[in-house]
């Protein structure tokens, strides 16, 4: 039997290409459910439903999951809570994570997800399918420079910054981000990393790459402290 204390793990980032190293990630995820073959649920919002990004999905979780869509753009699903609180882990997408939460709000996504947190179902995602569960994080979803979003669904503490590793000026603007108090304290993630959280604690890092590591910044009198942590290595 699968916990049924609220889940969410943040990805730093991840592919679901053919050719992609994450495979063990996604992997992780499916296990945290604890079913043998679980219901997933693809939302893919913030790429304004891209059909070959839910075509990715389908690619690699339809051999191991039930897997399942929620397109807003398109709208097919009467019931949106119905559909979230059935599934045994929703995958969320990265994107225009600003977009993506006004969609949420307009069609009720986002209390359907809290309710399905609340009831157990793993809440998951790369990018926008991560800052979006804190009460901010860095986004560029206003324009090529990065900035502060201040409007997340606040189901955990603080805030998110991922691609840390891959995207050169995302560590220096969290860090001027947090150090100004236009960002709260919060968590960075490389690509390929994932911070489980169980209720709003961090509960497990994990990673396939050896190099790959997560972060905390808290704002000090003397600036910000970043302290990396190690990740746990999965193996392929």
């Amino acid at each position: 039997m699968a916990s049924r204390e609220p889940r969410i793990v943040a990805l730093g980032g991840a592919s679901l290409q053919p050719s992609s190293t994450d495979g063990p990630l996604h992997q992780y995820l499916l296990d945290l459910t604890g079913q043998s073959r679980p219901r997933v649920c693809f939302i893919g919002t913030a790429s304004g439903d891209e059909a070959s990004y839910a075509t990715a999905f389908y690619g690699w979780f339809a051999r191991r999951a039930e897997a399942m869509h929620l397109a807003l753009f398109d709208r097919r699903i009467d019931d949106i809570e119905g559909l979230l609180t059935s599934a045994d882990l929703i995958y969320v997408g990265g994107g225009n994570t600003a977009n993506m939460l006004a969609v949420w709000r307009t069609h009720g996504v986002d209390v359907a997800l809290r309710r399905a947190w609340e009831s157990g179902v793993v809440l998951a995602g790369p990018s926008a399918g991560a800052v979006c569960w804190f009460e901010g994080g860095t986004t560029d979803s206003f324009g090529p420079s990065f900035g502060a979003l201040n409007d997340g669904l606040g189901f955990l503490p603080g805030s998110f910054c991922p691609h840390y590793d891959s995207e050169s000026l995302r560590r220096p603007r969290y860090h001027e981000l947090v150090g100004s108090g236009s960002l709260p304290d919060g968590y960075a993630a490389d690509d390929g990393v994932g911070l489980l959280f169980s209720g709003d604690q961090l509960a497990d890092v994990v990673a396939v790459m050896p190099e790959a590591r997560a972060f905390r910044l808290t704002r000090t009198s003397a600036g910000v402290e970043e302290t990396s942590i190690k990740p746990r290595r999965l193996r392929a």
